[in-house]
């Protein structure tokens, strides 16, 4: 799983084929995402702010459910 550099993202795992991504935040919770394309999973892991990005691409777009 990369470690991302955020101050509430940990780390994401993308499996391409069920399309889900798995994101791990500091507070040690783990949410799973679903019907996710590969280029989100890598803009997320390339971003500039991967907080800002999930918050804005993934975040309420993208079913989740708890780990």
């Amino acid at each position: 799983m990369p470690d991302l550099r955020s101050s509430n993202l940990a780390s994401a795992e993308y499996d391409p084929e069920t399309r889900e991504m798995v994101i791990k935040f500091r507070s040690g919770a783990s949410y799973a995402y679903s019907d996710i394309d590969q280029s989100t999973y890598d803009d997320l892991l390339t971003a500039s702010s991967p907080g800002s990005y999930f918050a804005r691409w993934i975040k309420g777009r993208h079913e989740d459910r708890r780990l």
